[in-house]
């Protein structure tokens, strides 16, 4: 049995690095994202677009990786939540690197038209979303329930900047129509910052079903 476990181990922390190391792709996709549509870069947008294939396919390969190391150890118990975790985690990451990939479309769909208005609560959003990530990851690794509640909890924060963002865009755009395209294309932006937030939540869930078997809903 020892001889088992030791496999285990060495094929769980294969697949926790790569985890991580698209944990860090993402990461990076959403700075790139926020700083393309500051600087209205396209050049950035069409990388961001063109590296999201190479984040897909190590998503596959993660989920790849556990499914063999199912088949081949047979986990139990917490073992066999950690594994299934990993899986859906690599997934809502991928989503997240979508929604970034989202942003970066959206700078190419604006071409020359200027920003409605400065970037305030779109930054914010941004790097809430990554600490969340990061924090989320954190707990993924120490497995740490109470950390990963606390990460969940953030999502309150992107959700009210982006009740900011919405009713300010909103309030601008009934007052000028000639605003409405360019104010919609700052909603998409945020609205894809709110659902990454909703993702890492999603993340934060499952280290909190991994570490205590416990599967529910953190912000119901």
């Amino acid at each position: 049995m020892a001889g088992i476990r030791t496999a285990y181990d060495r094929e769980f922390a294969r697949v926790q690095d790569d985890l991580l190391r698209l944990g860090e792709m993402v990461d990076q996709a959403m700075e790139q994202a926020l700083e393309c549509l500051r600087q209205r870069d396209r050049v950035l947008a069409k990388h961001i677009i063109d590296h999201d294939v190479e984040i897909n396919a190590l998503r596959f390969q993660i989920e790849e990786a556990c499914l063999a190391l199912i088949a081949t150890q047979q986990p139990a118990a917490g073992d066999l939540r950690a594994v299934v975790a990993a899986m859906n985690i690599v997934v809502d990451m991928e989503r997240m690197a979508d929604h970034a990939a989202g942003i970066a479309k959206t700078v190419l769909r604006m071409g020359d038209e200027p920003l409605l208005k400065p970037l305030i609560d779109i930054p914010r959003m941004t790097q809430t979303a990554r600490e969340m990530l990061r924090g989320s990851l954190k707990a993924f690794v120490e497995r740490d329930a109470g950390l990963a509640r606390e990460i969940a909890r953030r999502d309150t924060e992107i959700d009210q900047l982006y009740k900011a963002v919405f009713d300010e865009l909103i309030e601008i755009m009934a007052k000028d129509p000639t605003t409405v395209t360019r104010g919609t294309y700052l909603l998409w932006c945020a609205h894809n910052l709110e659902r990454i937030g909703d993702r890492v939540t999603n993340i934060a869930e499952r280290v909190v079903f991994m570490t205590t078997g416990d599967m529910r809903e953190l912000n119901p």
